[in-house]
């Protein structure tokens, strides 16, 4: 796994120590000596993990962080601090500056290359749903990222798998005011509490009498509704070896008993804080996609997603020796409609046209914006007969009431053309096939309009 590491200290030699300690497992390794050099370079470079020192001139390491931090340019950066200072108090002041660890030293080498290349691992996931976020928005994804959270965060919800009450008890006691905690005693039971439920994060404890918490993180890890949840290990003294292997399965963050309340707080709000910023990215990649398939105006699915999905449903169907149909619909005279009432009376009249268009399909029916004035439905399982049948339902309907158009009361008749065609076996095309709708949609807008005609089917 390869990255860059950037190493802040005033002290040379503890940059060279961390740079050799770095370079040896592969890492490429940028250094600064001051806060604001650390600043400018997280800005400036492709940075995957700082490793910060507290005790610094000028600007010491909880400024830097907290400055990184509050940037919506670089707060995705983890960042590790490491100091000489071995209070709890230090610990929990530089996880509220936004640090997502903190070591004291002297380092373990083992200890410090496990949580880096941990913290690495989220950073890469980080970066690629930042990518697809900010290369399928047209706004830029800072602007995304740094929009206000609200005042005050819903409390999240969180699982601990504890077996031992007297110890889930105190870690209740512990996080009354930070989290809604649900405790489950029995590991196999914790494991499915943790997939049905909307948790934010898993605190696994390590004193099963008879049972590997490990395996519990690694299934958490394997099943996909519980893959980005966080996970935090409770371990006892003497099990580092047991950490450093949790961390290479994935767990997010441990704490070593006894556990100190405003820790365990201060490092749940992290992880918690983290899993809200990756889902709000998901989120967001989740809305662009939809935003690109779908019409803005009918809310139907657009041309887009209707030339990519009409050759699926004809090769399905061509597979299957199924029957297929498509139909095409053209507003009649929907031009004298905008002039009369404007663009916004023509977007009332194509609103409840969708609307109307919706009720009169199924389910499994592809109903699409094709552009303008016309309309799509491409009509799985249907033979030529019966979609001709719903073609003129669909006519009917559309005659049968006028459109309200503004707010004012206004009324306007319309009235629908549609042209239909059904696969033909032998060589058809999805091109033929939507040709001969075309041509029908023709012959039924120069007969007349307001009428189906399907014998091109």
């Amino acid at each position: 796994m390869t990255a860059r590491i950037l190493v802040v200290d005033d002290v040379p030699a503890n940059v060279k120590l961390l740079e050799v300690r770095l370079l040896a497992e592969y890492f490429d390794v940028l250094t600064a000596t001051n806060g604001p050099d650390a600043i400018e370079t997280c800005e400036n470079g492709k940075v995957d993990v700082v490793l910060l020192d507290v005790m610094m001139p000028d600007m010491d390491g909880f400024e830097v962080c907290r400055r990184l931090k509050s940037d919506p340019a670089t707060s995705h950066i983890p960042v590790v601090m490491i100091t000489a200072l071995d209070q709890v108090s230090d610990r929990v002041r530089g996880l509220e500056a936004g640090a997502d660890d903190f070591l004291t030293k002297p380092v373990n080498d083992l200890q410090l290359m496990t949580r880096v290349k941990s913290l690495v691992r989220l950073k890469m996931l980080t970066d690629e749903l930042r990518l697809r976020a900010s290369t399928t928005r047209n706004i830029g994804i800072e602007e995304l990222l740094s929009r206000r959270q609200p005042a005050e965060e819903p409390t999240p919800k969180v699982l601990l798998i504890d077996e031992r009450t007297q110890s889930s008890e105190r870690i209740r006691k512990m996080l009354r005011h930070a989290a809604d905690l649900d405790v489950a005693a029995d590991p196999h039971a914790g494991f499915f509490q943790a997939a049905e439920a909307p948790y934010e994060c898993v605190i696994v404890s390590t004193g099963f009498a008879d049972y590997d918490p490990l395996r519990l993180c690694s299934q958490l890890r394997s099943l996909d509704r519980t893959r980005f949840l966080p996970i935090i290990l409770l371990a006892e003294i003497g099990e580092e070896e047991r950490v450093i292997r949790g961390l290479e399965l994935g767990i997010n963050d441990y704490l070593t008993r006894p556990i100190d309340p405003h820790e365990l707080t201060a490092r749940l709000r992290t992880q918690v804080k983290r899993k809200r910023y990756n889902d709000q990215l998901r989120a967001s990649v989740t809305q662009t996609i939809e935003m690109a398939v779908t019409d803005g105006l009918t809310g139907l699915h657009n041309r887009r997603y209707l030339d990519s999905h009409l050759q699926t449903l004809f090769d399905r169907a061509v597979g299957r020796r199924r029957p297929l149909s498509v139909m095409i619909t053209d507003l009649d005279r929907f031009k004298s409609i905008n002039d009369t009432f404007g663009h916004d009376g023509g977007d009332d009249v194509l609103r409840e046209f969708a609307q109307r268009l919706r009720k009169n399909v199924r389910g499994i029916d592809l109903a699409c914006r094709f552009g303008g004035e016309e309309f799509v439905v491409v009509m799985p399982d249907t033979e030529a007969q019966v979609a001709e049948k719903v073609a003129e339902r669909i006519r009917a309907e559309i005659a049968r009431a006028p459109f309200a158009v503004g707010h004012d009361g206004q009324t306007v008749e319309v009235t629908v053309s549609v042209g239909v065609s059904s696969l033909r076996r032998g060589t058809d095309t999805v091109e033929a096939l939507m040709k001969r709708a075309d041509v029908a949609l023709y012959e039924a807008k120069s007969g007349g309009r307001n009428r189906v005609v399907a014998k091109a089917a």
